[in-house]
């Protein structure tokens, strides 16, 4: 087995115990008084608004595939609008499974049916993810810009709130010594010294700021940026609504739907799909808002499978279609 073969192996596995040990800490509390507490809020829950939330995803994603389309077109391809939105759910799916993966199947999906080098579909691929950094950046500074108190909700996470306890979390303790026992053993399995990894640090800011800069390229800037917002819009929303599907979330809005974004954002970075990560930071972030644990423990988890549901639908239907839309005995109806 190759080197290359066993790191990747590893950061999988590290990746998948890292959404497990999310999933446990949301679930650790949950007696059997809270599980029917938690049966109960999800049957009381109005589940119909689970359509117009599945909506707003899907046309988030539709949105993203349109922008990606736009990263392209100065490269001198003029690819289907379907097959850029095909592709970017394929991505997804894939991402559920093994992260990082699904962009580079994507742009393997689009090599195909477009006939554009891979490698130049990899540069636009990490021009937009890139660009979506800055742009969680930005959400995260309107958060702390409109509730400047949220800085306090990191004492969930490492404190805990019992009188009786330890001054600090035990599990974040470990966590944190895990990481950095994981960051030691990967440089001397790389056999790294500390100048090439502030070399590294260096080399990966200055790609970050070249790749920032090929907004500059676009043929069409201003609806590059407008789809930008749109899309994060449509997040927001996503959010919002999932509010009015609890009643105990009823009383939150927009305020705490942005919120509900940022924090939700990092979950999905964190593990494979957000497995864990999501519900376990919408359910601290919910409390620091005054919910009871069921409820914010309900509405995290059903957060995070309706977003899951429209990447596994749609990635699949989308393994599907793409064939069936690029066969040659096919019409195409531009979307």
């Amino acid at each position: 087995m190759s080197k290359h073969l066993i790191t990747t192996t590893l950061q999988y596995v590290v990746f998948f115990v890292i959404g497990l040990l999310f999933a446990w800490l949301s679930l650790r509390e949950l007696d059997q008084e809270k599980w029917v507490q938690l049966k109960s809020a999800v049957q009381r829950a109005n589940l119909w608004l689970i359509m117009p939330v599945s909506v707003l995803l899907l046309l988030s994603h539709y949105l993203r595939g349109m922008r990606w389309k736009l990263l392209i077109d100065p490269m001198g391809y003029q690819i289907k609008p379907i097959n850029s939105f095909l592709t970017v759910l394929v991505g997804y799916l894939v991402n559920l499974g093994m992260p990082r993966l699904g962009e580079l199947i994507r742009c393997t999906f689009l090599s195909r049916y477009e006939k554009v080098e891979v490698e130049k579909l990899v540069g636009t691929v990490i021009a937009e993810r890139l660009f979506d950094a800055v742009c969680l950046l930005v959400v995260f500074g309107f958060t702390l810009g409109l509730q400047p108190d949220l800085y306090d909700i990191v004492n969930p996470v490492i404190t805990t709130n019992s009188p009786t306890a330890t001054p600090y979390n035990p599990y974040a303790i470990w966590g944190i010594v895990g990481l950095l026992l994981l960051f030691i053993s990967w440089i001397f399995w790389k056999k790294k010294k500390i100048s090439d990894i502030v070399q590294q640090v260096f080399i990966f800011f200055k790609r970050v700021l070249n790749g920032l800069l090929t907004v500059r390229k676009l043929q069409k800037p201003r609806i590059f940026l407008l789809l930008t917002l749109a899309i994060w819009i449509m997040y927001l929303l996503s959010g919002y609504i999932g509010f009015m599907a609890f009643e105990a979330t009823r009383i939150y809005g927009l305020t705490e739907a942005l919120t509900i974004l940022a924090v939700g954002s990092i979950g999905m970075i964190i593990s494979p799909g957000g497995i864990g990560a999501y519900a376990y930071l919408i359910l601290q972030t919910m409390q620091w808002y005054g919910l009871d644990y069921t409820n914010a423990l309900a509405f995290g988890w059903v957060l995070w499978l309706v977003q899951t549901a429209v990447i596994l639908c749609g990635g699949v239907i989308s393994f599907g279609l793409l064939p069936w839309v690029n066969s040659p005995k096919k019409k195409l109806i531009k979307l």
